[in-house]
């Protein structure tokens, strides 16, 4: 039997309405991120300091398969760190059965003498008894005390369990020299010189760091451009906004952070079970009340470079933040009120898909209404009208932030304007629509528990000539529209390459 019209009619009103409706809320949402605080880290902070009093760091390097090239740029860029050499290590974390990968980190640790090596072994290695004796004594690594998964020490084989191993083992070393300070990067990054610095400047004031991330390569495809742009708008703009004087759940980014050895010790370490390990670790830390702080200068990454592999990020992305959400929240103490607002930190990315439905419905109401053939009550319509105006507004506010931050890797004006092409609006909305297959593969691999062993993301060394070119210009100047403090670090404080 056909549906009538006039219910036809009905029901198409008001799924409309509920998308306009869903469509304001993420906008309310937006509001509440911008309107809290940021803690930001003044790295010029750390110059008032004597260097003897500069916190050790540790800076781990977990890597899988990676290419000889990548790790160099990556290392050409650590070797510029303006930090006194003997309050810090460098440390590549590969698995022991990686043995092409051991080999290029041997080979390069004869080109950069900082580099130390330490093989992670299997689980089932006499070695790994620190971690396990560690664990027996925290409550906190409350994955290892109950579930399903309670003293199970086969551990999946991915980076969290390198950088679990890698930490026990350094911690138990360095035991007698006092605390010192957790950094870790993917292979790819690429830290300013300032990071240490800005790691001592802030350390005295909060007890989480996150260096905020950008993507080196925005111009290198179509896909690269997209897949930058979600740094642009979170990583770059609503993330440090988690700080919140430490009123709001947060999580850490995966790469360039920082806290003290103690208090990861105390919290249990890395929880081994999670696709990702960035939100519940920071979580964790939240609720257990520490704050975080955020380090402006960003480290440059890489981003894939075609739609498939980003969508394989990103699947893995959105099963992490499934899991993390769950169960793990209530296990380690997290209250309800609390839990709800680390759900509001996952939304901005679960609703993407809003934005390509919202604008256009809401564009074509209001066009329908122009032209006299409105067929939405009013209070629609005038919610259309606000939205857009809203989109329009946000949009515009996101475009200037992101001129301004790419001139960080893209000190030419056409490139910018050529990266803003890319991501014109029209483009957004198709990305935005593209964003519902990593979401749904996420969803299932949280639904089936998968993601477990690592299923690293490609990485082809596309920062190679943006390092290598700064190195020889010491001095880029910006051109005349352009002020120079939003040049970064690495392209006006460089020391000679190796």
């Amino acid at each position: 039997m056909p549906i009538p019209s006039d219910l036809f009619g009905s029901v198409l009103i008001a799924l409309f309405g509920l998308t306009q409706f869903a469509y304001f809320l993420t906008f309310v949402l937006d509001v509440y991120f911008f309107t809290r605080p940021v803690n930001r880290v003044d790295p010029r902070e750390a110059q008032a300091l004597d260097p003897a009093q500069y916190p050790y760091i540790v800076l781990f390097y977990p890597v899988l398969r990676e290419l000889e090239e990548t790790m160099r740029t990556t290392f050409l860029s650590l070797s510029r760190l303006d930090y006194p050499p003997e309050r810090y290590r460098v440390v590549a974390i590969p698995n022991a059965s990686d043995t092409d990968t051991l080999a290029s980190l041997e080979r390069l640790a004869a080109e950069f003498p900082f580099l130390e090596l330490l093989a992670v072994p299997p689980t089932s290695d006499p070695r790994w008894q620190v971690v396990w004796d560690a664990w027996n004594k925290t409550e906190k690594a409350y994955w290892w005390h109950r579930g399903k998964r309670a003293f199970n020490s086969d551990l999946p084989p991915k980076k969290t369990r390198q950088l679990i191993y890698a930490f026990y083992t350094m911690a138990e070393k360095l035991s007698a020299d006092g605390d010192f300070l957790v950094n870790y990067i993917d292979a790819d990054s690429c830290p300013p010189p300032d990071h240490f610095l800005a790691a001592a400047a802030g350390i005295r004031h909060y007890d989480v760091l996150q260096a905020q991330n950008i993507a080196g390569n925005l111009n290198a495809s179509l896909a690269a451009s997209w897949h930058a742009f979600d740094h642009m708008a979170w990583d770059g703009s609503k993330y440090p906004h988690l700080s919140a004087d430490g009123k709001h759940p947060f999580w850490v980014l995966g790469k360039g952070l920082f806290f003290k050895a103690s208090d990861l010790m105390a919290l249990g370490g890395f929880h081994p079970w999670l696709t990702i390990e960035d939100p519940e670790v920071g979580m964790r830390f939240w609720t257990n009340g520490k704050r975080i702080g955020i380090i402006e200068n960003p480290l440059i990454e890489e981003v894939p470079v075609t739609f498939s592999h980003g969508i394989t990020q990103r699947k893995r992305w959105v099963a992490g933040f499934f899991q993390s959400l769950g169960t793990p929240l209530k296990d380690m103490g997290m209250p309800p009120a609390a839990r709800f607002k680390a759900w509001l930190n996952f939304l901005p990315c679960l609703s993407l898909s809003l934005n390509s439905l919202g604008l256009p419905l809401g564009s074509w109401a209001i066009y329908n209404g122009w032209i006299g053939q409105q067929i939405v009550p009013d209070w629609m319509l005038q919610l259309s009208l606000l939205n857009l105006l809203i989109f329009l507004v946000s949009t515009s506010a996101l475009y200037v932030r992101t001129w301004r931050r790419s001139a960080l890797v893209l000190p030419r004006r056409r490139d910018r304007l050529w990266y803003l092409l890319r991501i014109n609006p029209i483009a957004l909305l198709i990305w935005w629509t593209i964003w519902l297959i990593p979401l749904f593969i996420g969803f299932r691999m949280y639904l089936r528990d998968e993601g477990l062993v690592w299923e690293r993301t490609l990485k082809n060394d596309a920062n190679h000539l943006l390092v290598r070119q700064t190195a020889a210009r010491p001095a880029l100047a910006p051109e005349p529209d352009e002020v120079a403090a939003v040049l970064p670090a690495q392209i006006v404080k460089l020391r000679p390459s190796p």
